[in-house]
């Protein structure tokens, strides 16, 4: 009798520290649940460019945390820049690199994704490829039309001054400060617009805004459409970066930091494509 009172005992003992155990593991576990729950607001200002790859992105990631709050503001990638660099947005968005000065200033560039920028003509236009260097001779009034094998007069159709399509396009193109352009328009579909309604008109556009338009057309360059494949693999050479700009002087909030881990990530691939652009190469 006295053995099986010892034994009681004993699992008692052992049924007690079971459930103590058991205790401690929940205690453990809630706070846990708790902390994972992000909450705040992420500000992003930026390349007008990058409108539809931002949107998207915020949109999948708020569905994924209802606690965050993600803002764009389609200002141009020169004032995106100049927000990151003093702190009146978590995230500048830069449709081009950083430069070195930038760089230097302590600001850090991320690329999320790709963008083609395409030269586009009015669909009535028989010119189908151009060189690079051709391009540059059209946009920098050298010649006419009659170099590629049309005819006429070139009227060129660009951004204005601070558009980070602009600056990608004069960039690769050898061509700053040096275009000279019939129109200086602020936003890629008033380019769009302007090349569909005169037949002499060149102008350039990111790839996500010209597919499936109608009235304008891309011509090759150097052989090679303006593509997502070309893009990706770099033999299409009129390309830039979309690029997320952070202050390494400020350490960002826990959301934004989240919300960068999620737009460089493998599921956000797919939500990039979709916004029309092309997520980096793995």
């Amino acid at each position: 009798a006295c053995g099986g009172s010892e034994s009681g005992t004993a699992e008692s003992t052992e049924t007690a520290q079971t459930e103590e155990t058991k205790t401690e593991e929940t205690k453990e576990e809630e706070p846990a649940e708790e902390t994972s729950e992000l909450s705040g607001s992420v500000s992003t200002n930026g390349s007008t460019s990058m409108e539809k790859v931002i949107g998207i992105l915020s949109e999948q990631f708020m569905a994924e945390n209802p606690g965050v709050s993600v803002t764009y503001d389609p200002t141009g990638s020169g004032t995106g820049i100049e927000a990151a660099s003093n702190g009146s947005a978590d995230i500048g968005l830069s449709s081009r690199a950083l430069k070195d000065e930038e760089a230097s200033a302590g600001l850090e560039g991320t690329t999320v994704a790709l963008d083609g920028i395409a030269i586009i003509v009015n669909a009535e236009n028989p010119v189908e490829d151009m060189s690079v260097e051709q391009i540059a001779q059209l946009f920098t009034g050298a010649a006419d039309w009659s170099l590629v094998g049309g005819e006429g007069e070139v009227a060129c159709i660009g951004r204005e001054a601070g558009s980070g399509t602009r600056d990608g396009f004069e960039s690769i193109t050898g061509t700053e400060d040096t275009c000279a352009l019939s129109q200086e328009l602020t936003s890629t579909g008033a380019v769009i617009e302007a090349v569909k309604s005169n037949p002499a008109a060149i102008g350039y556009a990111s790839l996500s805004a010209v597919e499936g338009q109608e009235g304008i057309k891309m011509v090759t360059v150097d052989g090679v459409a303006c593509s997502e494949e070309t893009v990706q693999d770099g033999t299409y050479k009129i390309q830039r970066p979309f690029v997320m700009v952070t202050n390494s002087a400020n350490e960002l909030s826990e959301p934004a930091q989240a919300f960068m881990d999620f737009a460089l990530s493998d599921a956000a691939d797919d939500l990039i494509r979709d916004a029309g652009a092309v997520p980096m190469a793995e």
